[in-house]
């Protein structure tokens, strides 16, 4: 297992199998799922695991497994990923976050992304990145304002329906 970040409270790492369990319930939950059209069942993460996986072998980026260094309890994820889907700002990178709900509101995702960023600054040639979100998700918006990112405009999610309260989205990015 490589570790690829660390912070004070925090691994960012590869995932392990044993990773996928707790994973699939993460993404089933509809609090963590409440800015999404749906929850996931239980192949479609596994299925979300092995796109991960892929980019991490073809990109050399992805979504880090995110650990908490006292327990070594597996949290969630945050890290890079590619913007396959039909907007003005892609070909590009987002960098993205997701943590089970019991570990909202401790300052954990945005430790981990400042940290990514960090990562991506540093050890990366990548010189911008961009993240996003429903308009109505303050939390994550805010995390983008507390790691320094700033906000470009808005949008309507091309894979969103139109007239569903989700479509319209807000835009932000950073450069390096």
């Amino acid at each position: 297992m490589q570790k690829y970040i660390e912070t004070p409270r925090l691994i960012l790492r590869d995932w392990r199998e044993e990773d996928i369990p707790f994973f699939a319930r993460m993404n089933a939950d509809p609090n963590v799922m409440e800015f999404f059209l749906n929850s996931l069942s239980s192949e479609e993460s596994f299925a979300f695991y092995q796109r991960i996986q892929n980019e991490f072998q073809t990109c050399g980026f992805g979504l880090y497994a995110v650990e908490r260094k006292e327990d070594h309890t597996y949290m969630g994820y945050t890290g890079l990923h590619q913007i396959t889907f039909d907007v003005d700002f892609a070909p590009g990178i987002e960098i993205g976050w997701r943590l089970a709900y019991e570990y909202w509101g401790q300052g954990y995702a945005p430790e981990a992304a400042n940290a990514c960023l960090e990562y991506t600054r540093n050890k990366t040639d990548i010189k911008e990145l961009f993240s996003f979100t429903s308009f109505l998700n303050q939390r994550s918006e805010r995390v983008m304002q507390k790691i320094g990112m700033e906000r470009m405009r808005e949008f309507d999610h091309p894979l969103v329906p139109g007239e569903h309260p989700l479509c319209r989205h807000v835009l932000y990015h950073i450069k390096f």
